[in-house]
């Protein structure tokens, strides 16, 4: 099972990117989605999930309402599209996948992960 994140880069702040997850050996549809990020000394925290059938989203208060996630389940794809970015967006994101969608806050709840991609936002 490999889960790539891309999408990352540097942007001054205030600028959007979107993030892409592409797994690959897994049976995507079944899986809750999530994104995480983990900032320089920091935990790695949740960021946004989605259910299997993309019809709940779930979102950290620190981006509610300028990230949104998103998921294709025909490409096998999700998507975290992040607007007015702001310095303290700046981490390495990461995608993973939760079996049964339970406790999808928490780091431990996923069996998958991807590697990361870095995220700068520039103040």
């Amino acid at each position: 099972v490999q889960l790539q994140a891309s999408g990352g880069g540097l942007v001054q702040a205030g600028a959007s990117l979107r993030l892409s997850c592409a797994p690959s050996g897994l049976a995507f549809g079944i899986y809750f989605m999530g994104w995480f990020r983990q900032a320089p000394g920091k935990f790695r925290e949740f960021v946004a999930g989605i259910s299997r059938d993309a019809i709940n989203t779930y979102y950290s208060e620190s981006v509610k309402g300028r990230f949104t996630i998103s998921r294709d389940n025909v490409k096998n794809a999700m998507y975290l599209q992040m607007n007015s970015l702001k310095s303290e967006d700046t981490a390495i994101y990461y995608c993973a996948a939760n079996r049964y969608g339970t406790d999808y806050t928490i780091v431990d709840s996923y069996g998958y992960w991807g590697r990361g991609t870095l995220v700068t936002v520039s103040s």
